[in-house]
């Protein structure tokens, strides 16, 4: 059987943060519908999942494992480390060596495997919490690629980092997957997203939504109202577009939103609202 990995997961895939309680702390308010929701994922073609253990905490990792263990060979389940909770829910970095390897044996306690798929390194965070913050990563990485040579990880990616963190880590351990924050309205991203997908490495955009201002939601909301669909559906179809090595991860606790971002996936986005979208930030990628 081939192994199970990213180059080959189908383009949209699901995202569990929003299945923990507000904040994304505590349990959530419908266990039953939690449930639900990750099992008709899974019905409806998701293969790749992405977790962390600090949601909830142990929260989604919980839920992820009542709803879907034993897991099919192809599931991966990809998950992060470099975060921890405190008592009030604030997000506490956890970086050093030692804490990233307990938040490892977290996660494989939390989701009931004996080895992780992916383990991504959250690294940057910086104001916002979302953007790349200048550093070496390299003891953080060797940290997790000595775990994956130990065979607790099949593999590594990192999330919220620069081209060149991504460069340094790769001097330490294949990477397979990089999460940021990318979407029509936040750009930058580009060029990585290129090189990635020069090397056969997904690119995996959070918060589809995130970071907009009224006169961009004003273009996403008209573009969506002229094709019948919502915004967030052509925010998701337009990072589809842009390369074949971005994957999708949008989150829900609710079945009907799942199928609706499930949807996104066969929506196609003609050359006039892909124009009108450019508008909204810089350029996006040569579409060929």
């Amino acid at each position: 059987m081939t192994e199970k990995n990213m180059t080959t997961a189908n383009r949209m895939g699901y995202g569990a943060m929003q299945l923990a309680g507000p904040g994304v702390f505590g349990p959530p308010a419908d266990r039953d519908e939690a449930i639900a929701v990750l099992r008709t994922a899974v019905e409806l073609g998701v293969d790749h999942i992405d977790t962390a253990d600090f949601y909830g905490p142990h929260v989604t990792n919980q839920l992820i494992r009542e709803a879907l263990a034993p897991y099919t060979q192809d599931l991966l389940i990809v998950t992060k480390v470099g975060a921890v909770r405190d008592d009030q829910g604030g997000w506490v970095h956890a970086r050093e060596p030692e804490q990233l390897k307990a938040q490892v044996h977290d996660n494989l306690r939390n989701l009931g495997v004996d080895v992780l798929d992916v383990v991504n390194l959250r690294v940057g965070g910086g104001s916002d919490g979302h953007t790349p913050v200048p550093g070496s990563v390299a003891d953080k990485f060797a940290a997790l690629a000595e775990l994956r040579d130990q065979g607790l990880i099949r593999h590594l990616g990192l999330s919220v980092v620069s081209a060149e963190q991504v460069a340094e880590a790769q001097t330490i351990a294949p990477v397979v997957t990089v999460q940021n924050w990318y979407n029509v309205a936040h750009r930058g991203d580009e060029q990585l997203i290129a090189s990635l997908a020069a090397q056969d490495i997904t690119y995996v955009p959070f918060w589809p939504l995130g970071g907009f201002n009224p006169l961009q939601s004003g273009t996403l909301d008209a573009v969506a109202a002229r094709l019948e669909t919502t915004a967030k559906a052509v925010a998701l179809a337009w990072l589809l577009h842009q390369s074949p090595n971005i994957l999708l991860i949008p989150g829900t606790s609710k079945v009907a939103h799942l199928r609706e971002n499930m949807a996104a996936a066969s929506l196609k986005l003609p050359a006039d609202a892909l124009d009108e979208l450019d508008t909204i930030a810089g350029t996006g990628l040569d579409r060929g």
